[in-house]
Parts: structure tokens; C-alpha cells; sequence
């Protein structure tokens, strides 16, 4: 303490005396706390001593506790089953009728399905119903003006839903119609150049809609673009090909690639180019395909796969296995894993990790509940759990980490959950 004073004693500008007896006066004051932690000190050693000693009587046998927890489901064991959590398909409600043709994911999370069959053979329908994937419950919504078979659906930007074409026993239909989400309504809109059924739709970068080829007695090779700010469709340029019920895709750099369908040349493709309204012929596919799928990757290439094909004859249709995909950039084709069951009216969907989902369609035996999984990393495909129905012509929705199947057979729907692994 004498050090210290003296210390401060050479301070410049402080008055040393004042200082110390502050400092000492501060000593003083914390004394009675540390006679505390000194009591608190000794006891913490006692309760620690108690504690060890009665380890140790526990651990001898001595001393038994009883058992408050099953060993045979402990948390972390729980955690792990939940973890492990495999795919799954869970049937949700009823359909209000037992099929659709078309489902479009809406803007504020709903499901509107339109179209398909009544039960009653080539009886198409004019009612609509939303599934709300919160309730897994469906409701009648706003029929619509026109009843057709092979009709296209297609978001606009705007969060209404384009319903166009399709076919009837008149022929194709050119009527178009909007859904409105907010007022669970359908109105009229602009009438297209040409009836197409059976056709390709998709809505470009711009907010326009391409609707090309399809036919019913004929195929068609003409296109047109749908302009949502004056309700109004005007031609653009023909396809190469003539082709119906063929996969339509919107590339990352604003092109549509269209690949295989009832056509000359089922193998063969094309690509559109929305700047100058024209198609030009891309590398053929490697085997020609009709009621196959398309899905753009993560990575920008289209995973083709499935459906089936004909000898050099134009006969004996073959359902394929055989899988390829397309790139972009080389234009080029090249063959990945084939699928583990051969099929075609099947539905395929990107997961949220990347992996492609190919449920259901048909194989000579008949419709399919089986489902795969391609892997675009390995470029392999293995199996996953199989749908509850067998559906054939079904539609998948993918919504937040689920997939929604509904149609192709029975008037149930479900939802894939692929797990807690993706």
C-alpha cells in the first residue's frame, strides 16, 4: 500500500492526498464483500464435495435413482428417426371432379386445375377448383366459357391464368379465356389466328405467350404470340416441323426449345428465338419420342426422357427407358443414365435440390404408381417411393418442397414429400 501511495504521490495535476484516501476509502468499502465471497467460496467447496461423494454412492450402487426416461427412446435417437425420414406420398382431399387436365401454381399458393374428363367418355368439362395446400382441401371455383380436350394454361405475369385452344367435336377451338384468382371468375379474351389443340404453350420473358403446332385432324406447324396488355394474339414465324403433343421449353437465354411429338420427324427439334420471331431446326434428339418429358436443370441443360417410339417402318410403338439431355450452348445431345422402368405419359419435376421427380405414365402392363429419382450430379436415376394411384395423364405441381399429383385416373390427389434429406 506504501508503494502504491508513493506511486501516486507523482502524479502531474492530481492532488495525491485526495486520491489515496479515495482509493483507500473504495478499499475499505469492498472488504465486507469479500469476507462474502469468501463464505460463498467455502460453501460452493461443500456442495461440491456432496455432489462428488454422491457420484460416486450412485455409481457403487449404493445409492439407486429411479429411472424418469424410456432408454429405449432417447431425444437423440428421436432426432435421428426424424432425420432419416424417407419419401413418402400422402393421399389429400377428394377432387370435386375426378380429373384435370391442366394445374397452374397461382400467385398467392392456391392450385387452380381446369379441364379433363368427365365420367362420362369424351365428355370434356367446364368446371375449375382450386387446392389450397394448407388445408389439402379442394373447392369448386368459376367454370369456364369454353369446354375443350388438350387446352393450355399458362400464368400470366399479372397472377391471371391464359386458358387457350383445344379441341372439340367442331374442331380446334381459337377461343381464349382469363381466370381471375381474385374474383374466382372466367372472361373472355382475344381469339387466336388458327384453333390449335393439342398444342404447346409457354410464357416468354417478356410477358407474351407462345402457343404453337398442335391440330387434330392435322398437325400444325404455325405459332402465334398472346399479348396480355392488349388481349390480343397476332402470328409469328412457322416451325420446321409439323408437330402435336410434343415438350415445349423456355431456355435461361430467352429461346424455346420444342422436342420430338407427333410429327415427320419424331426425333427432331427446333429452337424459337423471341427477338426475331423465328425457328430454326437444332441436333435431332437421339431416338424419337412422343409422350416423353422436359425439364430445364439447375444447370441450364433439359433433361428429356421416356415416352415412346416406332420401328423404321412407322410401326410396332415402343415405350422407352432411355433418358438424354440437351445443351444449350452446343446445341448437342448427349445420353445420361436410362430409368429404371420404361414409360411415357408420365410427369417429371425438379425438386427444390435439384433432382428431377419422374412419377406414374404407362408401360405395356397398363398405368403406374411407381416413381424415380435422377440424379443430374451422377446422372443416374433410383427408385423412390411409389404414388398411392396409378395415374396416366396426370399433372404434378411442385409446390413449397412438396409435389402435388392430381388426375390421370383416380379422383384422389397427393403429395409427394421427399424427405428431410433434400
Amino acid at each position: 500500500m506504501t508503494d502504491l501511495h508513493n506511486r501516486f504521490r507523482t502524479l502531474d495535476k492530481v492532488s495525491a492526498p485526495n486520491l489515496w484516501y479515495d482509493i483507500e476509502e473504495r478499499a475499505l468499502a469492498m472488504q465486507p464483500t469479500r469476507r462474502r465471497n469468501s463464505w460463498v467460496l467455502v460453501v460452493v467447496t461443500l456442495l461440491l464435495v456432496l455432489a462428488l461423494g454422491g457420484a460416486v454412492l450412485v455409481g457403487s450402487g449404493i445409492i439407486k435413482l429411479p429411472v424418469l426416461v424410456d432408454a429405449s427412446a432417447t431425444p437423440s435417437a428421436t432426432a435421428d428417426a426424424s432425420a432419416d425420414a424417407g419419401p413418402v406420398w400422402t393421399a389429400t382431399g377428394d377432387m370435386v371432379e375426378p380429373t384435370g387436365a391442366t394445374a397452374t401454381l397461382l400467385l398467392n399458393g392456391m392450385v387452380l386445375v381446369t379441364g379433363g374428363s368427365g365420367p362420362i367418355p369424351d365428355s370434356p368439362l367446364a368446371t375449375t377448383e382450386l387446392y389450397d395446400p394448407n388445408t389439402g382441401t379442394w373447392t369448386a371455383t368459376g367454370n369456364t366459357i369454353e369446354v375443350g380436350f388438350n387446352r393450355t394454361a399458362t400464368l400470366l405475369s399479372d397472377g391471371t391464368v391464359l386458358v387457350a385452344g383445344g379441341g372439340s367435336a367442331s374442331g380446334p377451338l381459337t377461343s381464349a379465356e382469363l381466370y381471375d384468382p381474385i374474383s374466382g371468375s372466367w372472361s373472355a379474351t382475344g381469339h387466336m389466328v388458327e384453333g390449335h389443340g393439342g398444342h404447346l404453350a409457354t410464357r416468354l420473358r417478356n410477358g407474351t405467350v407462345l402457343v404453337a403446332g398442335g391440330g387434330l385432324i392435322a398437325s400444325l406447324a404455325t405459332a402465334e404470340l398472346y399479348d396480355p396488355d392488349t388481349e390480343t394474339w397476332t402470328a409469328t414465324g412457322d416451325m420446321v416441323e409439323v408437330r402435336a403433343l410434343a415438350t415445349i421449353t423456355l431456355l435461361r437465354d430467352g429461346r424455346v426449345l420444342v422436342a420430338g411429338g407427333q410429327s415427320f420427324g419424331v426425333g427432331r427439334a427446333e429452337l424459337y428465338d423471341p427477338d426475331t420471331g423465328t425457328w430454326t431446326a437444332t441436333a435431332s434428339m437421339l431416338a424419337g419420342r412422343i409422350g416423353h418429358t422436359a425439364v430445364l436443370l439447375s444447370d441450364g441443360t433439359v433433361l428429356v426422357a421416356g415416352g415412346y417410339t416406332y420401328d423404321s417402318t412407322g410401326n410396332n410403338p415402343t415405350i422407352l427407358t432411355s433418358a438424354e439431355l440437351y445443351d444449350p450452348i452446343s446445341e448437342t445431345w448427349t445420353a445420361t443414365g436410362s430409368m429404371i422402368e420404361a414409360r411415357n405419359g408420365h410427369v417429371t419435376t425438379l425438386l427444390s435440390d435439384g433432382t428431377v421427380l419422374v412419377a406414374g405414365g404407362q408401360d405395356i402392363s397398363g398405368n403406374l404408381t411407381s416413381a424415380e429419382l435422377y440424379d443430374p450430379i451422377r446422372g443416374t436415376w433410383t427408385a423412390t417411393a411409389g404414388m398411392i394411384g396409378a395415374r396416366y395423364g396426370h399433372t404434378a405441381t411442385r409446390l413449397n418442397g412438396t409435389v402435388l399429383v392430381t388426375g390421370g385416373g383416380p379422383a384422389s390427389a397427393e403429395v409427394y414429400n421427399p424427405g428431410s434429406g433434400t
